[in-house]
Order: structure tokens, then sequence, then C-alpha cells
């Protein structure tokens, strides 16, 4: 057998429940299985800590396990398993009480997303402050790659944050819309609280665009928005990247 085939042979067996081949049925991979089975849940665990929080680790280490069988880890890198975790938990029948779960998941997807976003320098205020207005307006814009955003119909920057931290969630809580966008200055991960007119002059310049064509975008979906407020915060948080 080549070392391909074996390797091949090998990978298929580590995912039968019942051994297939003679390499299956040999003791030691019983104890292979159990240990690539231990490190697809403890990564899932490390990579998504509000929900470990939030459901507990029992139940959290339980639908880690089931979602190990339908989508087993294809990266060598720990941090990158769990892209599909979050609309797991959105169909999981365990889950359906928590209908924020699903979107908690999601916040913690984010956040390591923009952790290992590939480095790229932001737009600062020096690369504009000797544009014109027109010259501005023709700026064209891409968010940061490390700049990452969600629109939930729950307060789940709230809970995800208490959830983060290990602490429980507020009882007074407002039970509220809430939207979020993740992002890396200084090469700290930050979440933060914001609002529509944001997201969609994110969602306007995400293949990129001109800064004009963001500001019609956001003005067409919200008439009254300070289109010079939204890009002031998306700029002095390290948000964009020129083209």
């Amino acid at each position: 057998m080549s070392l391909a085939a074996f390797q091949r042979e090998f990978h298929a067996e580590l995912r039968r429940e019942v051994p297939a081949t003679r390499l299956g049925q040999q003791p030691g991979m019983a104890v292979h299985r159990s240990t690539m089975l231990r490190a697809a849940i403890d990564a899932l665990e490390a990579n998504f800590p509000a929900v470990a929080c939030l459901v507990g680790q029992a139940w959290f280490r339980s639908a880690a396990a089931a979602f190990f069988a339908e989508h087993p880890a294809c990266d060598a890198r720990l941090l990158a398993y769990g892209a599909g975790f979050p609309e797991f938990l959105a169909s999981a029948p365990a889950a359906v009480d928590l209908p924020y779960l699903a979107n908690v998941a999601r916040l913690d997807r984010l956040w390591l997303e923009s952790y290992a976003a590939a480095d790229a320098p932001s737009l600062g205020v020096s690369a504009i402050r000797d544009l014109n207005p027109n010259e501005l307006g023709e700026l064209a814009v891409v968010p940061h790659p490390a700049t990452k955003w969600l629109s939930s119909a729950f307060p789940v920057v709230a809970i995800w944050e208490a959830s983060r931290a290990g602490a429980p969630v507020a009882e007074g809580m407002a039970w509220v819309p809430q939207a979020a966008f993740v992002t890396r200055p200084a090469m700290d991960v930050s979440m933060a609280l914001v609002d529509l007119p944001t997201l969609a002059f994110l969602d306007a310049c995400e293949g990129g665009t001109t800064l004009a064509a963001c500001a019609e975008h956001v003005l067409h979906l919200y008439p009254t928005a300070r289109t010079d407020l939204v890009f002031a915060r998306l700029l002095t948080t390290g948000a964009l990247a020129a083209l």
C-alpha cells in the first residue's frame, strides 16, 4: 500500500463508527478516533466561548459532537474549525427555545475571523485630510479585512458580551434588536453596537465603491441618516481601507 493510500484509508476509518477494514479493526484506532473527536470538541468550545457559557458545558459538548459527525475538520488549523456551527445551531431541534443562540455563535465566529484576518493598512484621517469634497466623494473604499458586521432581531450584543465574560445575562435586559460590528484597531479585536445606517454603509462598500455611492445608498434607505457621522466613526475605528 502506498503512503497516500494508507493515509486515505486511515482517514476514512477515523470517520467510521463501525470499522470496515483490517486497519480500522486495530485496537489503537479507537484511541485515534477518540482523540480526533476530543480535539474537535475542544476546538469548538474554545472558538465559541459565549455559546458554551450560555448553554453549559454538557449541552455544548453534546452539540459539538453532533456537529463533528456531520462536519469533520478539513483544515489543520483548529482556529478555523466551526465555520458552519452557527447555521448548525440555527436548525438544531435542541436549540429551538434559544432563537438567539445562532446569532451569538455568529458573533463568536466574527470575532475569530477578525482576529485571524489579514493585516492591511486602515484608511486614516491623514489620507483624506487634503482632499477636496469632489475628490473625497470619488475615493474608493472597502471594509478593512478585519471588519465584520451583523444585524440581529435579538439583543445579541448584550447577550454575547455577558456570556463572553462568563457572566449571566442581566434579567432586566431590554429585548430589542441589535446590530454590531467587529474591528481590530491597534491589533486588538473589539466589538461595538452600531446603528443600521452604519451597516448599510458597510454593505454598500463591501465590493469596493466610492464614498459618494456609499452615502447615496445609506440615504436611500435612511433619509435622515447623518452619513458624515457614519463615515467618521468607521474612519476613526479603522474599519475601512482604501482601494
